[in-house]
């Protein structure tokens, strides 16, 4: 029932689906969803760059975008604060791929996706956004799952007064690399752990304090616990802390569905706009989410990505966050660490974050008007915030 209320949205949605008109599953998929009547309002065009090669791919020219979505929404060549936030940042190389020298296909079809699915052959591609001077203290911001650097936005202009602020795209999130499970990085939080270590190896030189949010929290701590001689200051917002915060949120978990996955993800609404604003009092402007919703227009490989994140962090995240626990409450720790905490988080409850800070001896810091992304509901308070916490050199 579920598959065919988002199927069939379809009919009223003004987009193009480039894909093989021939392809039985896809004519299978729409004829479940409408009827005959219904489905001339449909618009499809088959499209190859590489038909010399009698091969098709899911994907539109790479000057239109590559991504399609099944409840609606098209990308579009017209400008976007999207374009803007991109010439603000840069492409940094980090971590080596682990391919096996083959196009990545799609999950769902099997069919070879275009250029802007494909990552890197070498070294995978990070978009990062710098601001402050390079001579200052670093500080870098790692935004939460699911989200983008772009999160950062109102915290990076008052971090740059004193400090060399970084923020940047995992991988599978925003410009960054978003390689197809199986085809160089399969999205596991020990990949994760690997990757960043690359990361940060290219982006600073001397020591550095890390600000993370939300479930990639777990990963930065293990990333920390190996490096405790190369970090200045720790500071977690709103991090899967405690035992009951060790499951998913039915927002995210739906992601890791068989099927479903792979279409909701496929779902700019549900992909971005929905984990986003459901967690907490956010609400989101358009401008703002034109920015969201972009890599899931762009390419379908986002998508995909965010499928692969979610299985991973469903299996691995409880393992993780009692590890994270035993780390932060270990007496080899040494690491000064702050606990900020928006305390309209609609995913996770304060109850006992409290107890373990104090147990741990660690600050906590608490702001009544954020939720989940705290960066968000409260940017630049926390860059404030920040300011405040992080050792002066």
């Amino acid at each position: 029932m579920m598959v065919q209320a988002n199927i069939s949205s379809l009919q009223s949605s003004p987009f193009v689906l480039n894909s093989p008109s021939s392809h039985p599953s896809l004519r299978q998929l729409l004829n479940f969803s409408a009827g005959k009547a219904e489905r001339r309002k449909l618009r499809f065009s088959c499209r190859s760059s590489r038909e010399q090669e009698g091969e098709y791919l899911l994907d539109a020219p790479v000057s239109v975008g590559d991504g399609f979505s099944f409840s609606g929404g098209k990308y579009s060549d017209e400008p976007s604060p999207s374009d803007e936030w991109f010439k603000k940042g840069k492409m940094v190389k980090a971590h080596p791929v682990n391919g096996i020298g083959k196009k990545a296909k799609d999950p769902i079809f099997g069919l070879t996706m275009g250029a802007g699915s494909q990552a890197s052959s070498d070294v995978f591609r990070w978009f990062c956004v710098e601001s402050g001077n390079a001579d200052n203290p670093s500080v870098i911001l790692i935004h939460g799952f699911p989200s983008q650097a772009y999160s950062y936005r109102k915290a990076l202009p008052v971090l740059s007064k004193e400090y060399h602020a970084i923020a940047f795209d995992w991988l599978g999130f925003g410009f960054s690399d978003k390689p197809q499970p199986g085809y160089g990085f399969d999205y596991t939080l020990d990949e994760y752990v690997l990757a960043l270590e690359s990361l940060i190896g290219q982006l600073v030189r001397d020591k550095v304090s890390l600000v993370v949010q939300g479930y990639f929290a777990p990963i930065v701590v293990k990333y920390a616990s190996n490096h405790q001689e190369k970090l200045n200051d720790l500071i977690l917002l709103n991090p899967p802390l405690v035992e009951n915060h060790a499951e998913l949120p039915s927002t995210l978990s739906i992601f890791s569905n068989f099927l479903l996955g792979e279409i909701f993800s496929q779902d700019p609404l549900r992909a971005s706009d929905k984990p986003l604003t459901s967690c907490g009092p956010y609400k989101m402007k358009e401008v703002d989410a034109m920015v969201y919703r972009r890599p899931y227009l762009t390419s379908g490989s986002s998508g995909f990505a965010l499928t692969a994140i979610t299985r991973a962090m469903r299996k691995e995240l409880k393992t993780y966050t009692k590890e994270m626990r035993m780390i932060l409450s270990n007496e080899n720790w040494k690491v000064r660490t702050t606990v900020c905490w928006g305390q309209r988080d609609n995913w996770l409850g304060y109850d006992g974050v409290d107890d373990f800070c104090k147990h741990s001896s660690h600050k906590v810091v608490e702001l009544a008007m954020a939720g989940h992304h705290v960066q968000e509901d409260s940017g630049e308070e926390l860059g404030q915030l920040i300011t405040s916490i992080l050792s002066k050199p």
